[in-house]
């Protein structure tokens, strides 16, 4: 089998996903023709230089929808006989499609990928596609269905997590995050949103908060404690599922949870031979990938079983790991993979994570990857596995190993 290498990997800065953000007249197509272009002119990509653009997207809809990933191509400055593909595995897309573009390279087909996802929060509300798992009482009611954030509140209550415990990894994540833009350590793959003109509209993140203390984020309100005990009512629904609970601890809150926002991510992926055949140096290996179906109603549960997965097809141990990426949709699930793992937090998450920065949805998985391999080069350190949970009861899941 052919190995599959990371030559390249760029990330927009994410903008708050509002109408007041830096990014809301940006559209998801611009955002992903920022990444593919710096990939391109980063990397010397002319004619059919790549086999496919793999992109990740949730909210499919509008002008999200219609192949989106096909219109970047088109819209960008990469070779019109390049074709895309949109996918869509929820919170995981970003990561599913590098993992994708990666098996397709280890199998044969094809050379070269770029990979990677966008979503524009601010205009395309998350949500906004409808969706039988929600929407459909059929669906919904034979499974369980709760909202994610409910879902995570039970991850709390089951696990024994409290608010105090995720409000301090949450200021913790803020204080990581402004650290590492303070010390410049996303500046090799960040690349700044421009206007028609070439003026900058941005080019850092916007969502960070880092005045945020275990004082003032005491001060909000539990943000699914009434669609939980009020209407709908999803906490009779939650312990149904699971009568062993007397109640639902409500403790993620809008500071403690993944911000909203718009972004994109790409990866340049290709095997030794295309790499060479263009003056190309991989950065890192992709050692293994996976993914796994976990239980639908808590839902937020998949990165311990993927990681336990991908570790035993991989033949590696947790302690073989130097760095996680492990995506701060909420507090708890963090928590979740690190109580399983006994992990040391000062290995996890190390420059910040979405509560702090953001999650753009179909994009954070490549940017997360995009992360670790940068930490790992700015820390010398060899090995690194990203991992999401997914909506819907799923998980995902890459290992890194420097070259």
């Amino acid at each position: 089998m052919t190995d599959a290498y990371i030559f390249d990997a760029v990330r927009t800065p994410r903008g708050k996903g509002r109408s007041d953000g830096s990014l809301h007249e940006v559209t998801a197509v611009r955002l992903s023709t920022t990444a593919l272009d710096a990939l391109k002119d980063r990397n010397g990509l002319e004619g059919h230089a790549v086999e496919d653009v793999i992109w990740g997207n949730v909210t499919q809809v509008g002008e999200q929808g219609a192949c989106l990933a096909r219109t970047a191509v088109l819209a960008s400055g990469l070779d019109q006989s390049i074709p895309g593909v949109s996918i869509n595995r929820f919170c995981a897309s970003g990561l599913e499609a590098v993992n994708m573009a990666a098996n397709q390279v280890r199998g044969g087909a094809g050379g070269g990928y770029i990979a990677g996802g966008v979503e524009s929060m601010s205009r395309v509300p998350m949500g906004s596609d409808g969706g039988a798992i929600a929407a459909d009482p059929s669906v919904a009611m034979d499974m369980y269905f709760v909202p994610q954030g409910i879902g995570a509140d039970i991850i709390a209550t089951e696990y024994g997590f409290t608010r105090d415990e995720a409000d301090a990894l949450a200021v913790e994540s803020q204080r990581r995050a402004k650290a590492a833009w303070d010390d410049a350590r996303f500046a090799k793959s960040i690349v700044p949103v421009r206007d028609v003109n070439g003026l900058t509209i941005l080019d850092r993140d916007e969502h960070m908060r880092p005045e945020t203390d275990m004082q003032s984020l005491g001060a909000l309100k539990p943000s699914f404690k009434e669609q939980g005990e009020a209407m709908p009512g999803f906490d009779k629904v939650a312990m149904l599922k699971y009568p062993h609970l007397e109640r639902v601890e409500h403790i993620h809150h809008a500071g403690n949870s993944s911000g909203i926002v718009d972004g994109a991510a790409a990866v340049l992926i290709g095997s030794k031979e295309w790499g060479e055949a263009r003056g190309l140096t991989p950065r890192a290996r992709i050692r293994a990938t996976a993914k796994i179906g976990t239980d639908p109603t808590i839902m937020l549960t998949g990165p311990v079983p993927v990681t336990r997965k991908i570790l035993r097809e991989s033949g590696m141990e947790i302690g073989d790991i130097d760095l996680f990426e492990v995506n701060e949709a909420f507090a708890a699930v963090v928590m979740r993979f690190m109580q399983a793992f006994d992990v040391d937090p000062g290995r996890v998450n190390v420059n910040g994570g979405a509560i702090a920065m953001g999650h753009p949805l179909g994009a954070t998985g490549a940017m997360i990857l995009g992360t670790l391999l940068d930490e790992m080069e700015r820390t010398d350190r060899e090995t690194g596995l990203a991992t999401l949970c997914i909506g819907s009861g799923m998980g995902a899941a890459t290992i890194l190993e420097r070259v």
